[in-house]
């Protein structure tokens, strides 16, 4: 079976977020495509089957299934437009999100990902704790969202993983506005058996309502600030949001079992 190696939201090699994509004829076992997403030790390997039109598209990350993941959908999109279907611009997956739906545009992939709803909770001291300092507002929604007071509070974190565990919500986001950028953030999934995600495009969908809402625009330009980095071009639509972003193939392989 062919794996592609994808870095996901950014032009260069080493740079964005890995994800590996598996472009099956038919499906595996749950418990083989486990093995194969902790072999492969990444923060997501998709697994992806043509059905009719449409593809049908599985995340898993080294501990388990998830509902939705952007760079890695990203990436299975730029697999697909460049070496399976390379006179495609538009490319539908079937997922436990719903339909998701991706464009290529020259270089940038463009997808229409669900906004959550943020529900404001309580900044209580497991928060404080579990991320080393008191953020200034906090969110819940799938994810926990914190906002803190400066970029530069968000490039210098070093949070406690094992009392991030302890918190509500599936991943911790800590985001800032940002000099450059209308908004810097960090992505944190010791659940998911990985410490730091370098480019979280589900977490995107936490990160730009709150700043939509609080900046009054709904174009934004976001920096993951990880220690790879990247960037997503953001478009908030009310319940939809849009995330673009570059990708660039890091190799291909042949998995053997």
């Amino acid at each position: 079976m062919r794996q592609y190696v994808v870095d996901a939201f950014t032009d260069k090699v080493f740079g964005g977020n890995p994800a590996a994509v598996c472009i099956m004829d038919k499906w595996l076992t749950d418990e083989t495509m486990m093995q194969i997403t902790r072999e492969n030790n990444l923060s997501e390997t998709t697994f992806v089957v043509k059905e009719g039109t449409e593809y049908k598209l599985r995340w898993f990350t080294p501990g388990g299934e998830i509902d939705l993941c952007g760079h890695a959908t990203l990436a299975t999109a730029y697999v697909i437009t460049r070496f399976i279907e390379p006179e495609t611009t538009e490319v539908r997956f079937q997922t436990l999100s719903g339909l998701l739906t991706v464009i290529k545009n020259d270089e940038l992939f463009e997808m229409d990902f669900p906004s959550y709803e943020l529900k404001k909770v309580e900044v209580t001291e497991e928060m404080v704790e579990a991320i080393g300092i008191r953020p200034l507002e906090a969110f819940m929604e799938r994810d926990l969202l914190c906002i803190l007071e400066s970029e530069d509070q968000v490039r210098s974190l070093n949070p406690n993983q094992e009392k991030v565990k302890l918190l509500d919500g599936q991943l911790l986001h800590v985001t800032a506005q940002g000099k450059k950028y209308d908004c810097v953030s960090r992505s944190f999934a010791p659940k998911c058996n990985v410490q730091e995600d370098p480019v979280c495009g589900s977490g995107h969908c936490h990160i730009i309502p709150f700043w939509a809402n609080r900046l009054g625009k709904n174009n934004l330009v976001a920096y993951q600030a990880s220690q790879r980095s990247g960037t997503l071009y953001c478009e908030y639509q009310g319940a939809r949001v849009k995330l673009s972003g570059k990708a660039v193939l890091y190799s291909t392989a042949d998995i053997n079992f």
